[in-house]
């Protein structure tokens, strides 16, 4: 027997609606006390950047350089006074363009001073000698040891932020430069243990570990889901793979090229318009490398503009630069190990770039070519990030940006491409260059999650399946813009022979318009196209017994940020008729698990004659938290208020289960929720996101759904 619950101990109405913000404990998380833990000296609280940045005009990875040297630690005391310090470093020593005849004078009257500064090196041919500029101080021409050139060579290719110790002496000669460099130092780690970090990460679970990478890059990862967390991450593995092609399109304002401006004192993030061949490869007539002899990384900003102009050998040099790893000097060929990045901001919804073209649309036209297009690794879809927003920050700790690039670029010697096929083997027909870039993915992956090794078998099958579906979304669009090229059956294979396709989110959402002029790759059924089409839109002539039989039995499972879901196609064709349904779901407790119960019962409401009554059962149970239960109970009574006057009787009692989600009805049905009715992701936009009156355009969470004849 199960207990009703007594709905008449409750809070008032206003307390309902208030955030929903975690309770505060005002300790830190467990998380922030195993990073501390293990990784001291190491980490440093993500939040204190914005303290001491002010107006300085300088990457966050200076900055934590900074904070990393004083303020890296979790007794408050010490980081208030390594901020204080930080702060003092860069009021004395940084370099303030309009500032800069004040920080000369210093430098004249003391005969030697400290400035943080960006430098760049050219060679004088006519003199043999290197010479210096300093961006912001303002001055060249100052002679460099050319063992310091040789020690910091990127200091040749747009320049290093450093510490250096400037000296001034005034010479008759008119052609002597007065500036004299004593010392530089560039802002980077000089070593790290390797080991201790191995032996480090064996001490933090998975979910720890990723949490820990996400708050590195300076989110939150309580606003992220599983499968947003693996994009981010994703975004690292040029760091940490050579040679690694990477393209992200999307909406503007969701953080395409953060991590390759502020992340990493190995990547170098230039506009889209400013590539040339010498500049990016290797000028002729003088013989200099361009930026990939130099830069782990280099990434293209706003890379996506049809109308854009593009020099066509930089094209075709940039192609093969992709497939072999090398280009020409002249009569000699050269070889470079920089991962290409290409972002840019997309104008059209992906429904839209599906039924019209295909989800490279937006590049140049010399660009929007399938030998460059088969030449990229992975596509990050970029539309499935949220625009980002101050709540997304983190305050927690991470890895020092130093501290995590040097172990990146340590690892990028390291190969862990075969790592899976002790458990599963590749698709037979995947070919050899989308099979090098599934590798590549899994490489990255693995060195950025698991670089122990110590992994499990579905956990290798979680990063297995993300490589391929990136190499899939690659190709797909490439199948669509050549005829020439065949499609392919993404997936892989067990080695007890269960095969399993691979599909990705836009395929499962879209697949009418995914497929538009294609053959099928059997790897969508028509049950997921069926799901696509809302319930209210379908013929409902059918008798009750026919629909019955017509509707799907079997497991549904749905990938996080999933758009297209709602009740409407998920439940009500279900329970479309019955008049009596139970519903078990232990958790309808914060506001918006209760809109979603508000939401269904309207359907139920809508679906039903007017004149007709339908009695729903609850089961759920009460937060043990005495503030928070009559916040809840408040909320249950105004929802059974608020059914009653629309024909549906609630009633609400305690679920003997305890943890099960499922839905049970009159006319024959048994839905086993996953999660419950808590399948979409936290709206964050108010009423002005479409997504707040509209449940297809929400992203869903991970979830699953059975549904199962119940004739008893």
């Amino acid at each position: 027997m199960s207990e009703n619950i007594d709905l008449t101990q409750a809070a008032p109405i206003e307390e309902i609606l208030e955030d929903e913000a975690p309770k505060a404990t005002g300790q830190p998380s467990n998380l922030d006390r195993t990073i501390n833990a293990h990784f001291a000296g190491a980490v440093v609280r993500k939040d204190l950047v914005k303290a001491v940045k002010g107006n300085a005009i300088v990457p966050s990875y200076v900055l934590e350089y900074l904070l990393g040297q004083y303020a890296a630690s979790d007794d408050e005391a010490t980081i208030q006074a390594g901020i204080d310090k930080v702060r003092d470093i860069l009021a004395q020593h940084y370099v303030h363009r309009n500032e800069s005849e004040l920080v000369k004078s210093r430098i004249r009257e003391k005969g030697r001073f400290r400035i943080i500064d960006k430098v760049s090196v050219t060679l004088n041919e006519k003199d043999d000698v290197y010479q210096a500029s300093f961006a912001n101080l303002g001055i060249s021409g100052v002679l460099v040891d050319p063992s310091t050139v040789n020690a910091n060579q990127k200091l040749l290719v747009s320049g290093v932020w450093c510490l250096c110790d400037i000296e001034y002496f005034h010479s008759d000669d008119v052609r002597a430069v007065p500036w004299i460099l004593g010392s530089l130092k560039p802002i980077q780690m000089s070593n790290f243990d390797y080991q201790n970090y191995l032996s480090a990460r064996a001490k933090f679970t998975t979910d720890e570990w990723i949490d820990l990478l996400i708050q590195s890059i300076g989110f939150n990862p309580e606003k992220f889901g599983r499968r947003a967390k693996l994009l981010q991450l994703v975004r690292l593995i040029p760091f940490v793979e050579r040679n690694y092609n990477l393209v992200e399109l999307g909406p503007k304002g969701t953080g395409k090229s953060h991590i390759y401006s502020e992340f990493s004192p190995h990547g170098m993030l230039i506009s889209g318009g400013e590539i040339t061949v010498p500049k990016l490869f290797v000028n002729n007539a003088n013989g200099r490398l361009g930026l990939v002899g130099y830069w782990d990384v280099v990434a293209f900003d706003e890379f996506a503009g049809k109308k854009k102009r593009t020099d066509k050998a930089l094209v075709d040099i940039m192609k093969n630069y992709m497939a072999n790893k090398s280009f020409s000097r002249g009569v000699e060929t050269l070889g470079a190990e920089a991962s290409m990045v290409y972002v840019g901001n997309t104008a059209h919804t992906v429904p839209y770039m599906l039924k019209h073209s295909d989800l490279f649309d937006e590049l140049p036209e010399s660009y929007h070519d399938s030998a460059y297009l088969d030449r990229l690794h992975f596509y990050i879809p970029g539309w499935e990030f949220d625009t980002i927003r101050g709540d997304m920050f983190s305050t927690g700790y991470g890895f020092v940006v130093d501290y995590i690039a040097e172990v990146l670029k340590s690892m990028r010697d390291r190969d862990y491409s075969d790592r899976y096929k002790q458990y599963f083997t590749l698709g037979s027909d995947i070919s050899t260059r989308d099979r090098d870039s599934i590798h590549k993915t899994f490489s990255g992956l693995m060195k950025l999650l698991y670089p122990h090794e110590q992994v499990r078998a579905e956990e290798i099958e979680e990063i297995l399946r993300f490589a391929i579906e990136g190499r899939k979304r690659v190709k797909d669009q490439i199948v669509r813009i050549d005829d020439t090229m065949a499609a392919v059956n993404f997936g892989y294979q067990r080695l007890a022979g269960e095969w399993t396709a691979v599909t990705t989110l836009e395929e499962d959402e879209y697949p009418g318009h995914y497929h538009r002029g294609r053959p099928s790759t059997g790897s969508v059924d028509d049950e997921t196209a069926e799901l696509a089409v809302p319930a209210s839109r379908r013929a409902t002539s059918e008798s009750s017994a026919t629909a019955k039989e017509e509707l799907f039995q079997g497991q549904r499972d749905f990938v996080e940020n999933q758009r297209g879901v709602s009740y409407d196609t998920l439940l009500m064709p279900y329970l479309r008729g019955a008049t009596e349904i139970e519903l078990h779901d232990p958790y309808i407790r914060m506001s918006h698990q209760g809109r979603n119960l508000v939401e269904l019962l309207a359907l139920i409401a809508s679906a039903k004659d007017p004149a007709d009554e339908v009695f729903f059962k609850l089961f759920t149970l009460l937060d043990d938290d005495p503030g928070y239960q009559k916040k809840q109970l408040q909320m249950l009574s105004q929802i059974v208020q608020g059914a009653a006057q629309q024909g549906i009787n609630v009633d609400v009692a305690k679920d003997p289960g305890g943890h099960d989600r499922w839905l049970r009805t009159d006319n024959g049905w048994r839905i086993n929720l996953g999660r419950g009715l808590d399948i979409f992701q936290k709206q964050e936009g108010g009423w002005f996101d479409f997504g707040s009156t509209r449940q297809e355009f929400r992203q869903v969470r991970a979830f699953g759904v059975t549904y199962i004849r119940d004739d008893s």
